[in-house]
């Protein structure tokens, strides 16, 4: 027999009592069988059932106790028994995550709902990471209710991955199949499990509510006193009374967008508004006369019937707090009907003695909205950058496809196949460039110059063309106003600069000299009194040339016959117009003769038959003194008609 002590007394005979409610005192079973296994138990009460404090031992303690090994004095100490394995099936067996989740539905074919909030729970089982998601059962709901998507791993993404606990939180978004739902909230135990792992879970979140069945709970029926505006004592007061507006609607700001009129009339007898469109002739939109239809415009809707499709929405008294009255048309001010916003400048007689009646408002103002025109914009032309005339290059200024521009058809015809020709030298600080001479063509008829360069042979300068038809500017003018080389400007001894390079003319043709006789008036001055120097210098030696021949020269006959029966020889021959210019080139003094070795040099170059025996007579004829050639009568027998 177990005696207790009390407390505070000493554990001696006579300080101990027996307890006589305790009649069982068997030692406890500490064998037994479980699944088929023997299994020991510790025993945790003593004889009497009185619980031993030997066994009151935490779990830590016990698990402690358990991996514990006794450490030897000596030898390898024995590696610790692993602890026992758990599968996750038995450790997390019937353990559930539960997440309260919503998703929206759309509803195309319905004119009371365009969208539908539909709640599920969703739930995650933790011994094989499986979901299903279940949808509560609304009763008369019409939907299929229930299980939405049955017991299965569900996939995260494309990769293959599926969703883990890990994944899940409170406010967001997961997406199975196409649907995306919203975690709100969790139950208990998955918020104390998700917290154990060290997840910070979210704030919940409001469920979500579907707004048709909130529209259901409202009461179907609602009263309305009737007023007591008498609109019978309206409409026979003030019918065939319209106020009239004109007003215009401003969308310049938009692509395409345009200023356009129109007409606001103002019905007093039912408080209706009509918009007319006003046409013009030839303004290229369809004649419709309605803009708006009459009918009565809400100003302030109830803030229900603002999210409310417009199309579908019966306008009444209901969903209206305000409509517009004719105290909100007011000349002067902007008003927006139907989105658009109109400004109304002025109204007619009628209206403004009813707003001075009714309202007091006596100087309605009458506003200008008539745009000016702005000035037209001057075109200017981008700099000239060198290439070709600036007449050409202006065409891809005006026209898409420049066009060749405009010619004087009366000048080409005046002056066709007229041609000016002047002989010049290159005013330029390098020796080899002082003895060449080059033959300036002036085209009348389009104002163009070239530039041709005779060959003298054995001078290592390549002759032949020198510049191409073109208008040449004078270096005193801008590029925005080129001025170009006239015939005026061409006399002997005036410096012609092209493109650079410095020309000094030095004589002209005989065409030039009739030119300048016809056309004196044009010229200046300096430029008639050098030609007639000219003329003058060529005259004298020409003049005593003839009359040392008529004395000397008994042959002139002679002479004549050869030069004519050259010519008729060399009928078919081709022309050579420059031979006397390549003469006069190497006659700086205009005296009519030229030595024999440059005589021969010269017609070499211009490939003259000298090898025939009439040539020969006449070069014999020709011949002056030892060393001299007279030039002028050599060149008649080659010329087309007498020299």
């Amino acid at each position: 027999m177990v005696s207790n002590p009390v407390h505070g007394l000493p554990f001696l005979p006579g300080s101990s009592f027996r307890d006589p409610t305790k009649t069982a005192f068997h030692r406890s079973q500490t064998l037994g069988y479980r699944n088929g296994y023997a299994v020991v138990r510790r025993p945790t009460v003593g004889i009497g059932g009185d619980r031993l404090p030997v066994n009151q031992l935490s779990q830590a303690e016990l698990d402690e106790l358990a991996n514990k090994a006794s450490v030897l004095t000596y030898g390898q100490p024995k590696q610790a028994p692993p602890a026992e394995f758990i599968p996750a099936h038995v450790a997390l067996d019937k353990k559930v995550l539960k997440f309260d989740a919503y998703f929206q539905e759309d509803v195309p074919m319905s004119t009371e709902e365009h969208y539908r909030i539909r709640q599920v729970n969703i739930y995650y089982y933790l011994e094989d990471d499986s979901m299903s998601v279940m949808e509560p059962v609304v009763e008369n709901s019409g939907i299929l209710q229930g299980k939405l998507i049955k017991r299965q791993r569900l996939a995260k993404n494309d990769q293959g991955d599926h969703y883990h606990w890990k994944d899940l939180n409170r406010g967001i978004n997961i997406t199975i199949y196409g649907k995306t739902f919203r975690l709100v909230d969790c139950d208990r135990f998955t918020q104390v499990f998700l917290e154990s792992q060290g997840i910070e879970l979210n704030p919940p979140e409001k469920m979500a509510l579907d707004p048709y069945t909130e529209l259901r709970k409202q009461p179907l029926r609602k009263y309305v006193t009737p007023s007591d505006f008498d609109q019978l004592k309206q409409f026979l007061t003030f019918d065939k009374q319209v106020l009239r507006f004109y007003a215009i609607w401003d969308d310049t700001d938009s692509m395409f967008g345009e200023c356009r009129n129109y007409i606001i009339h103002y019905y007093l007898m039912d408080d209706t508004v009509e918009i007319r469109e006003v046409h013009e002739r030839n303004d290229g939109r369809d004649p419709f006369p309605l803009l708006m239809n009459r009918q009565r415009m809400p100003k302030v809707l109830v803030e229900n019937a603002k999210n409310f499709p417009q199309c579908v929405l019966e306008i009444s008294d209901q969903e209206v707090l305000e409509w517009y009255t004719a105290k909100d048309f007011i000349v002067g001010k902007p008003i927006t009907i139907l989105g658009r916003t109109f400004f109304i400048y002025d109204c007619d007689p009628f209206t403004r003695q009813y707003y001075k009646e009714k309202f007091g408002i006596s100087d309605l103002p009458q506003i200008d909205v008539s745009k000016k025109e702005p000035p037209p914009v001057k075109q200017e032309l981008p700099p000239y950058n060198g290439y070709g005339l600036v007449e050409d290059s202006a065409q891809n200024c005006f026209v898409l496809i420049p066009k060749a521009p405009k010619k004087d058809v009366m000048k080409m015809l005046m002056y066709d196949n007229k041609v000016l020709r002047y002989l010049a030298a290159l005013d330029s600080p390098i020796p080899e460039d002082k003895d060449r001479r080059f033959v300036f063509s002036y085209f009348l008829a389009s104002d163009m110059i070239s530039i041709f360069e005779p060959p003298v042979r054995n001078s290592g300068i390549i002759g032949g063309k020198y510049l191409g038809r073109t208008k040449v500017v004078k270096p005193s003018s801008s590029v925005e106003n080129p001025i170009y080389y006239g015939p005026t400007d061409f006399f002997i001894g005036a410096v012609i600069e092209v493109f650079g390079h410095r020309f000094i003319i030095l004589d002209t043709d005989d065409y030039v000299l009739k030119y300048m006789e016809s056309n004196a008036a044009q010229y200046s001055p300096e430029a008639l009194l050098s030609i007639q120097n000219r003329v003058q210098k060529r005259e004298a030696p020409a003049l005593e040339l003839e009359n040392k021949q008529t004395k000397e020269d008994p042959g002139e006959q002679e002479l004549e016959a050869l030069i004519d029966t050259i010519q008729k020889q060399l009928k078919h021959h081709p022309c050579k117009d420059n031979i006397r210019e390549a003469f006069q080139i190497y006659d700086k003094e205009a005296s009519g003769y030229v030595d024999k070795e440059m005589f021969f040099k010269i017609c070499d170059s211009l490939h003259l038959p000298v090898d025939d025996s009439l040539i020969k007579e006449l070069i014999r004829v020709c011949s002056h003194g030892e060393d001299k050639i007279n030039y002028s009568n050599f060149v008649r027998a080659f010329s087309n008609g007498p020299g």
